[in-house]
């Protein structure tokens, strides 16, 4: 008997399986003509980029204008309910799929890129939007993606019609098409209220470092002048051991080693399970040992400035490897106020300016060394450091919310459908 998990109680008939093209009246593609490189205003008329249908929604704004001196067309401009599935691309933006919302603006085209599905009359057109987003749909669509690499893959419009799947009445496909639309709307507003408190963070930091905004002695006094200072002079900078392979063997069971990779954004990559190994002497290593309120930071790669993080007691007690720095805490400094300015957009700025552009991207010692951030007496420093932790505290409880409720979504997906 085909019939979910989890259902609601009013529903009791069988689901039956069918091909993708028994459930639609109408299936195309569109045009790509040689467009602007921006986006067009509300009222022009623009052609969709691949971009513009993701796996958290339809995305209208990511277009290209219409050059004035070419006719639009009309049949192929996108309408609320249409369902579109990118046709072709890197293998990992292959068969994503995204349901055209009611709100939709006018005068946006699809590209020949992306494929439109028009559900028929028996079937709602989100829950198929969702059925071809399930595991189960899209392995049958990258079993059969054909290309040279992965790097630029494609589906046809045969493939997608053959794609098998499970539907239950109409009646039924609404009530979870309308209750996972709820669950969708929970967490846009959530990714809303993470966006919102992550913008007014930026501005405080903003008013805060350029002094717009000061803090008060707690007996109601002003502060001092600020100065200013070089990281390399507040905090003691310490950079990875240079290891000999003689001196580790890779164990299990042995220490977890801090590198680039186990770093990232604000955060630490808990990927030490591959990263461990005794070492025969760790009688000269103290100092390179993470501890609690270090902050390590990565001298190379992609987002070499960006991937930085604060050590808390989790995340301590792994050995600190080549490319990898910390700073810690020195005498009249909070190290909490220097990390702020560490994830500030001044110093992401003042990285893109001195990092290597040849090979990897990477800064040196020095470099870090020389930052120079705008310094107050160790009291106002904490004032600072505690307001935007706080700050940062309400977004790691939106983050975590976020990702409770991306998980419970997905707990639900594979109950409600077969």
């Amino acid at each position: 008997m085909s019939v979910p998990k989890l259902r609601f109680k009013e529903f009791d008939g069988d689901w039956s399986e069918s091909k993708l093209k028994d459930c639609i009246d109408s299936i195309d593609s569109g045009w790509s003509p040689q467009c602007e490189s921006y986006p067009a205003d509300e009222n022009e008329w623009a052609v969709l980029k691949t971009t513009s249908v993701d796996w958290d929604g339809f995305k209208a704004n990511f277009n290209k204008k219409l050059p004035s001196n070419l006719e639009a067309r009309f049949e192929i401009e996108v309408k609320p309910n249409d369902i579109l599935v990118t046709r072709a691309g890197p293998t990992e933006r292959v068969g994503v799929v995204a349901v055209v919302p009611h709100n939709v603006r006018s005068k946006l085209m699809i590209s020949d890129k992306l494929i439109r599905l028009k559900a028929n009359n028996e079937n709602n057109p989100e829950f198929l939007g969702i059925s071809l987003s399930s595991v189960k749909c899209q392995n049958q669509l990258q079993s059969k993606t054909s290309g040279l690499a992965k790097s630029q893959t494609n589906i046809s419009q045969k493939i997608l019609c053959d794609v098998s799947l499970m539907t239950p009445a109409k009646a039924e496909q609404t009530k979870i098409a309308s209750f996972l639309s709820n669950v969708d709307e929970k967490i846009s507003q959530l990714t809303q209220k993470h966006a919102l408190l992550s913008q007014y963070k930026q501005g405080m930091m903003q008013k805060l470092f350029s002094q717009q905004i000061r803090f008060k002695a707690d007996d109601g006094s002003e502060f001092g002048e600020w100065v200013k200072a070089k990281v390399g002079n507040i905090t003691e900078t310490i950079f990875g051991y240079p290891f000999d392979s003689k001196e580790m063997v890779e164990d299990n069971n042995g220490i977890p080693l801090m590198r680039g990779i186990n770093i990232g954004e604000c955060h630490i990559r808990h990927s030490f399970e591959l990263d461990r190994f005794f070492l025969k002497d760790t009688s000269k290593l103290e100092k390179y040992f993470v501890r609690v309120n270090d902050i390590v930071l990565s001298m190379d790669g992609s987002k070499v400035g960006r991937n930085s993080a604060f050590v808390t007691e989790k995340d301590a007690g792994s050995l600190l490897v080549q490319r990898v720095c910390i700073l810690r805490e020195k005498e009249n400094t909070n190290i909490q106020y220097v990390y702020q300015w560490i994830i500030s957009k001044e110093f992401h700025r003042y990285v893109d300016q001195v990092k290597t552009s040849s090979g990897i991207p990477h800064i040196s010692g020095k470099q870090i060394q020389d930052y120079e951030i705008s310094y107050p007496c160790l009291e106002e420093q904490t004032k600072i450091a505690n307001f935007l932790s706080a700050i940062d505290q309400k977004i790691e409880v939106v983050t975590q919310q976020i990702e409770q409720a991306k998980t419970w979504k997905k707990g639900l997906l594979q109950q409600m459908f077969v």
